[in-house]
């Protein structure tokens, strides 16, 4: 995969009953790279990105991740995905530490690694003095760090992020910058849907722009993204 893309997306639609949410996409992100996936509500951000965790199948076209083939070998590609998703995907009537601890299981991380990396990001997203606490007790933001967490517990190779700001305050918005910024530097590549423009990563190296399931734009970040995405959805 040296010279091959991480992601690999081709002639990619999907239709809900013959509906087109996405329309023919063609896009590659190189390994290593943040990208910000940009559009309007109801553009194809989220069927994207569950297209690209293997939640979904896609109507016709071919996604490549790591070289593996969308569907067909999803458990390859979701071994090296961590998911931030809208739901935070977490067991409510288990502790913060439970849920790491299983999901930590379900990766086959070995006992002692496990005890390691959860203690650390517990620490890491502000929850060490709530790693007993029963995560139906949390606010949506503990949730949204808690959920974070569990994305990062694997050290995948890639991460997919559908809105991570909602519902985190100012100091967990830091927290996510950090760690998104940590992630990057250790060489993760980054897809990252947002609304919140001015909360742009200083590590974003380019923008995804849909427009009625379209990419209208692949390219550079600009500075002015507010202002890219008017331009590029008003020119589709």
């Amino acid at each position: 995969m040296s010279r091959r893309g991480l992601i690999e997306v081709k002639q990619l639609h999907k239709h809900f009953a013959w509906v087109p949410a996405l329309r023919g996409l063609d896009f590659v992100v190189q390994r290593g790279e943040c990208a910000l996936l940009l559009g309007a509500n109801g553009s194809g951000k989220s069927t994207l990105l569950r297209l690209l965790c293997g939640l979904s199948r896609a109507s016709s076209g071919s996604i490549r991740i790591g070289g593996w083939l969308l569907p067909e070998e999803a458990p390859a590609v979701r071994a090296q995905i961590g998911l931030l998703a809208h739901r935070p995907l977490l067991y409510a009537n288990l502790t913060a530490r439970e849920n790491l601890d299983f999901f930590a299981a379900l990766y086959n991380i070995a006992p002692a690694e496990r005890t390691r990396r959860r203690d650390d990001l517990l620490q890491q997203v502000g929850l060490a003095a709530r790693a007993d606490g029963l995560v139906r007790d949390f606010s949506r933001g503990m949730q949204q760090r808690l959920s974070l967490a569990r994305a990062l517990l694997h050290q995948p190779d890639l991460l997919l992020l559908d809105e991570p700001y909602t519902g985190l305050d100012e100091a967990g918005c830091a927290i996510l910058d950090g760690l998104l910024a940590a992630a990057s530097a250790g060489g993760c590549t980054i897809i990252m849907s947002t609304h919140q423009l001015e909360r742009m990563p200083s590590m974003v190296d380019r923008a995804l722009i849909l427009s009625d399931g379209s990419l209208v734009y692949a390219g550079q970040a600009n500075k002015d993204l507010a202002a890219l995405v008017r331009q590029a959805t008003n020119s589709a």
